[in-house]
């Protein structure tokens, strides 16, 4: 995946999204009617997506909406929201652990 920490997209197919979560890649989702094209984004921005470790340490007791800031080159900024669609316990767990690979070698070796 060549580096890649977080996917936003408009939806998911579930395959696809369990298949983000089980490399260790956090699945973002866009809110309604917002996307890509409506923000202005084009990909080359630099994110941060603010909340999400905190958020997958409490499983997301009840929201699961981050707060991205997306930074132009140009200096200039796009705030905006999305939902963690990281859905399940045990997908928290293979995230944290950098997927699924990773934890289950640590559970092979009794490291998790």
């Amino acid at each position: 995946m060549l580096g890649v920490r977080a996917v936003i997209a408009e939806s998911f197919e579930r395959i696809h999204r369990s298949n983000l979560v089980g490399m260790g890649v956090v699945p973002l989702q866009f809110h309604a009617g917002e996307s890509a094209h409506s923000l202005g984004l084009t990909g080359e921005e630099v994110y941060d997506i603010a909340g999400l470790i905190d958020g997958l340490k409490a499983n997301f007791a009840g929201n699961k909406d981050l707060a991205v800031t997306a930074t132009r080159a140009d200096g200039t900024v796009v705030k905006f929201h999305v939902v963690c669609r990281i859905d399940t316990p045990q997908e928290v767990l293979y995230y944290l652990n950098g997927g699924i690979l990773p934890y289950v070698l640590r559970q092979l070796l009794g490291k998790a």
